[in-house]
């Protein structure tokens, strides 16, 4: 079926645009809000289902206007949607900072995101546990990572987290990621150097591997990405020169692109190649999923 099943976030982005990030204790009057569908696990769906992916998206939204917000856009991009459930909470949401350079700071609110729980995701297996890869991501519990992870191992199922926001997965998860996807931030959490960039990416991407994963990812912005596998082999990805307006949810673009080839049974280099792509189309407009391309916008 070259299934990709994301399970994970969906937020309300509430985007302001600021000259520069505040100071502590210090008020900026910034743009006016403009809210957007967002988080993590959402926008990998659309990412990928707009690019012609079979995607199903598993997750949690509120009975409120942002709920039908994220509907009505993974609905447009293709995205089957039995495996999300509204709940009494409410809908995710994401508070967006982005600066005149494009980059971005978000503080995030779970919300509805809380009720992903493992027993959830244990309703819901059916729904994913055939797919030809699953997509995680951090803005669930942690428990339903592992859940996740330990279902996908015992029926042969791919696995690919993204492991942000920044957080420490277990090392039973880390060695079923294939492949693990991080940024040189999360890259340094994940090996215990604090908040720095953690290096040379070569030398995270190793560092890495040595914790167990089958594969790893690391993404470098505006420099493309690397990745490496158990036989030693780097893939030295570049991204095409843009002009980047906004930064949000670049990085997904990138996960939904890398999972649409892997899903397709393509290689981890074409994965990064096509992931490569779709962000940098994204970051040339402004928001997350309302960026992203598709299909006719790659040729």
């Amino acid at each position: 079926m070259n299934t990709v099943a994301v399970i994970g976030s969906a937020n309300a982005d509430l985007v302001v645009h600021v000259p520069r990030r505040p100071k502590g204790g210090e008020t900026l009057l910034g743009s006016d809000v403009v809210v957007g569908p967002g988080g993590k696990g959402a926008n990998q769906a659309v990412a990928a289902g707009l690019i012609g992916g079979t995607v199903r998206f598993i997750g949690c939204v509120g009975n409120d206007t942002n709920g039908e917000l994220l509907r009505k856009s993974m609905r447009e991009a293709g995205v089957e949607l039995s495996g999300l459930a509204t709940t009494a909470l409410p809908t995710g949401c994401a508070m967006i900072l982005v600066t005149p350079d494009g980059e971005n700071s978000i503080v995030v609110s779970p919300g509805a995101n809380s009720a992903v729980t493992a027993d959830y995701l244990h309703e819901t297996e059916r729904l994913w546990a055939d797919a030809s890869l699953v997509v995680m991501q951090l803005e669930v519990p942690m428990e339903s990572v592992e859940y996740v992870a330990r279902v996908c191992n015992e029926k042969g199922v791919r696995f690919l987290l993204n492991a942000a926001p920044g957080a420490s997965p277990p090392e039973h998860v880390l060695a079923i990621c294939d492949p693990l996807v991080v940024n040189t931030s999360e890259a340094a959490l994940l090996l215990g150097a604090g908040d720095g960039d953690g290096g040379d990416p070569r030398d995270l991407a190793e560092r890495l591997m040595a914790l167990g994963p089958r594969s790893v990812v690391v993404t470098l912005g505006a420099s493309g990405a690397l990745g490496l596998d158990r036989s030693g082999t780097v893939i030295h990805q570049l991204a095409p020169e843009v002009q980047a307006v906004d930064t949000t949810g670049a990085g997904d673009a990138f996960v939904g692109g890398l999972s649409h080839a892997l899903a397709a049974g393509g290689t981890l280099r074409a994965g990064l190649a096509l992931g490569a792509t779709v962000a940098a189309f994204a970051v040339q407009r402004p928001g997350a999923q309302s960026s992203y391309p598709a299909a006719g916008d790659l040729e």
